[in-house]
């Protein structure tokens, strides 16, 4: 397979930078330009779609969703103000055995899905996982990316999984809400991880259609569901189409459900504004029993593209829903009008009060910036690391540092150098955006625009 940067399919979700790399690379003893942090000592790993059948015709360009890609891992190892490695690897899948000739990954393929994890990976429980949501079960993969199998928590997951899990820092598990169309039809399910790696608890709850359930949001006291309208849609899927379109009719709504809850049947139901969602930024309980969540909020999505969520004129802005679980009502006040997707935070105020948020801000034109933001929730304050014309950031990854405030931490990423046809690693400073990068490491070949990743500590998950 040839690398497919500057083909033309007549689908954006395939060229340009994000179309797939050729090539499974390892690099040892990367450059870095600037000065690593020492304490940095582990991976960043992303997550994303790198379709492997361009070559032999197998991927149909007229039909290809950007989502449906098969899974690739891109990683880069930093120990002591060095950038150790740079890996990039397949996620198993029943697809990328047979397309190898090899047998298939072990594990219980419960979903019967070919295609491997390509949505979110990162640490939990001493193991690397790749996650993807619709049902896929997560896939193990060693500290250098290699694929283990599929892993469905050591046989307790009652049956589908996220890409978008929630980790409480104080209890140190993860929580999810998980749907499963083809399986489960309209059912989805809440279920908690322990620190174990094993599930420990789970709730059946049942929806009126078959929502596309990309994440959730979880306080200290709710874990809350995303009912909206992007729906199956039956006549998409019969034309090979991704399965699910815009149906406004269909009504938005959120679900509270009560952490301790081993039944729906007292779950909170609130109409909310209609629009569609993919990541929440974070979200808390008020002392007045009400509840706050601040989300990237789109108009509409998969109405006329069946390919791809960055349908013109609008991307997704920032907004604060102010829920009363007592009234069954909401506020909506936006935050920043402007595009906002991939919302972060530092990882210890999941759930709880918070005043930053980061984000990057993609555009529907390639040509242009796609800059890191920063959200001073508190004051208003709007900041903006712009990584320079045709030089495009993912999501910004928060890595603490120390206790010198929320923000005090670095941001990491992937920025992709689109006139270039390149990539490289980049640490900037959360508290000080004035500073410029930390350091930036140059990687050996170009990678696709992905999705979700996450730091992960060597302490977390030791080398192996």
């Amino acid at each position: 397979m040839t690398d497919t940067a500057a083909s033309q399919t007549n689908n954006p979700y395939l060229d340009g930078n994000y179309g797939p790399v050729a090539d499974e690379v390892t690099a040892f003893d990367l450059p870095v330009i600037g000065e690593l942090p020492a304490e940095l000592a582990g991976r960043y790993l992303r997550n994303g779609p790198n379709p492997a059948g361009m070559a032999d015709g197998s991927v149909k360009p007229e039909t290809h969703h950007w989502f449906m890609g098969d899974g690739m891992v891109h990683g880069i190892r930093l120990d002591q103000g060095k950038a150790v490695w740079y890996r990039n690897r397949y996620v198993g899948s029943a697809n990328m055995s047979a397309r190898r000739g090899l047998p298939d990954i072990d594990g219980p393929n419960w979903a019967d899905s070919g295609q491997g994890p390509n949505t979110n990976v990162g640490g939990f429980a001493g193991t690397t996982w790749a996650m993807v949501e619709g049902g896929g079960t997560p896939v193990e993969l060693t500290y250098e990316l290699e694929t283990v199998g599929r892993n469905d928590f050591y046989g307790t997951l009652p049956g589908a999984f996220t890409a978008h899990p929630k980790f409480d820092a104080d209890t140190g598990e993860m929580h999810a809400m998980v749907y499963a169309p083809a399986k489960w039809g309209s059912k989805v399910q809440y279920v908690v991880v322990g620190t174990d790696g094993r599930v420990r608890h789970s709730v059946d709850i049942e929806l009126p259609g078959m929502t596309m359930l990309h994440d959730m949001s979880l306080t200290a006291r709710y874990a809350v569901c995303f009912d909206q309208p992007v729906v199956v849609d039956f006549d998409r899927m019969g034309a090979g189409y991704f399965p699910f379109s815009w149906q406004p009719d269909y009504g938005n709504r959120i679900g509270l459900l009560d952490r301790t809850a081993t039944t729906s049947d007292e779950m909170i139901w609130v109409d909310v504004p209609l629009g569609y969602c993919f990541h929440p930024l974070n979200a808390y309980d008020t002392p007045d029993g009400g509840v706050v969540l601040d989300l990237c909020i789109y108009d509409v999505m998969f109405d006329k593209d069946p390919n791809g969520p960055f349908e013109r004129p609008a991307l997704s802005r920032l907004e604060r829903w102010e829920i009363s679980p007592a009234n069954r009502t909401v506020s909506a006040t936006v935050i920043d009008a402007s595009p906002n997707e991939f919302p972060r935070h530092r990882g210890s105020v999941a759930g709880k009060p918070y005043r930053y948020g980061y984000c990057g801000a993609p555009s529907v034109d390639p040509t242009v910036s796609w800059p890191t933001l920063k959200h001073d929730l508190e004051t208003g304050q709007r900041l903006v690391f712009d990584h320079g014309p045709g030089r495009a950031a993912g999501e910004p990854v928060f890595v603490a540092r120390g206790d010198d405030g929320e923000d005090d931490g670095w941001l990491i990423t992937y920025v992709h150098d689109l006139g270039a046809g390149s990539a490289e690693f980049v640490v900037l400073d959360a508290q000080d955006f004035e500073r410029g990068y930390v350091a930036r490491v140059p990687l050996p070949q170009r990678i696709p625009f992905g999705f979700h990743g996450n730091w992960v500590s060597d302490r977390s998950v030791p080398p192996s």
